[in-house]
């Protein structure tokens, strides 16, 4: 099966641009673009790094619920953006809990966390987690867990066929991942604005009934994933059976912003015939 609605990203106003659709069972319907590129993730990074630290909290080197960033703060705070940090500063400016402070410094406490419960770089343990045993060959990160991944779509399409149907990872972890943590919680989604509630997981922002969202007027509330500022997203539609990757190499904006819910809903009104 060949999605027609994946080649209008020849029409964003990007230098370059891939994406693919892939299914809960590992069926890719589509591809197109260059997918075997490389691009910066940004911050499509951060459900790679969640799902390491998932990964050592299975392994039993971690605990979901003991203390690291900030006083009072936990692992689950970190991945849930409520420990209280600030965004790109290891500064704390709100008690844990309280608010959905969206955080890259909270992304790299957990990976110093992790690292030092693991006594392996985050880097490396990333690698051995998560990328290695999913065939992820293309796919590095060489910096901070919350924004420097470089990987490809079809690397991605990998990640995202496994976040549907989990193999490193036990279903009913994922299930909890991609479930909202303290549910209620209000908060700013960056390049949209604040945000009532702003419902996240762990590490995977949630749908929810955020307006105005990066995903589709027909994305189901379940929807969750991320974006990158690099132009760049990864959304997994459970009520839809799907997952789809858009990669490309023009920083996120007002493009984005118009072209990205267009997209999205072009893809999903093709797979649901």
């Amino acid at each position: 099966m060949s999605l027609n609605s994946l080649a209008s990203i020849e029409n964003w106003p990007v230098p370059s641009a891939a994406a693919g659709v892939v299914r809960s069972d590992g069926t890719v319907l589509g591809r197109h673009g260059p997918a075997g590129q490389r691009f910066a993730l940004a911050s499509v990074t951060k459900p790679l790094a969640a799902y390491a630290v998932l990964v050592a909290y299975e392994e039993g080197a971690v605990d979901l619920d003991e203390p690291a960033g900030p006083p009072g703060s936990t692992v689950r705070h970190l991945l849930a953006h409520t420990s209280g940090l600030a965004f790109d500063e290891h500064r704390v400016t709100a008690a844990p809990g309280q608010r959905r402070l969206y955080s890259n410094a909270g992304f790299e406490q957990l990976g110093d966390h992790v690292a030092k419960a693991t006594d392996i770089p985050f880097a490396e343990y990333l690698r051995q987690a998560v990328l290695e045993p999913l065939g992820m060959a293309s796919t590095s990160l060489d910096g901070s867990p919350a924004k420097d991944g470089v990987s490809t779509v079809d690397d991605l399409l990998r990640f995202a066929a496994e976040v549907q149907a989990p193999r490193l990872l036990d279903a009913r972890t994922v299930a909890s991942a991609t479930t909202v943590q303290y549910p209620g919680t209000k908060g700013v989604l960056p390049g949209y604005g604040h945000q009532s509630p702003n419902d996240w997981g762990l590490g995977f922002e949630i749908r929810g009934a955020k307006s105005p969202h990066w995903t589709g007027g027909s994305s189901s509330p379940r929807t969750f994933g991320h974006f990158g500022q690099s132009g760049t997203f990864l959304w997994v539609d459970p009520d839809a059976g799907v997952s789809c990757v858009a990669l490309s190499d023009r920083a996120f904006g007002a493009w984005a912003v118009e072209a990205w819910p267009v997209f999205t809903d072009g893809v999903l009104a093709e797979v649901r015939g």
